[in-house]
């Protein structure tokens, strides 16, 4: 049991993503065809957190051509390479399970204003990519004039 134990450990990832049930997440999963690699995004919202070690996995909820998806991903998966938290959410539940019975603005969760002390919400790379659309746009509208 003890080597079991050890493997499980050695197989867990030292980050961990900060997200909670309610916050709207893109998950980064890789997927494999054939001899090719590539990454693919799931946007959508955490309705389900469950185990605890290396078993733990998180369901993410979304809207797709008006029918909805939902995916279980296994956290310490080597597939799953990133989870981003694009909107925290304000939740009072544990799972969100509900939401299957809602269609279009019911769905929604409330959005959690973050207290000073907390974590930003938007990862730093999505800032710096807004700052480069928004030079390249003044750019061009100065070259226009």
């Amino acid at each position: 049991m003890d080597k079991l134990q050890a493997f499980a450990n050695e197989q867990l990832k030292t980050e961990i993503p900060q997200f909670e049930i309610g916050d709207s997440v893109v998950v980064h999963n890789k997927i494999k065809e054939g001899s090719r690699e590539r990454i693919q995004l799931f946007d959508g919202l955490v309705i389900a957190k469950k185990n605890g070690g290396i078993a733990e996995t998180f369901t993410v909820r979304k809207i797709a051509y008006g029918i909805g998806v939902e995916k279980t991903f296994p956290l310490h998966s080597p597939n799953v390479v990133k989870v981003d938290v694009t909107r925290r959410g304000k939740v009072r539940r544990a799972k969100l399970y509900y939401v299957r019975e809602r269609v279009g603005k019911a769905t929604k969760v409330k959005e959690l204003i973050a207290s000073e002390n907390s974590k930003p919400v938007a990862p730093k790379a999505v800032a710096k990519a807004t700052e480069e659309v928004v030079a390249k746009t003044a750019n061009i509208a100065k070259n226009r004039i």
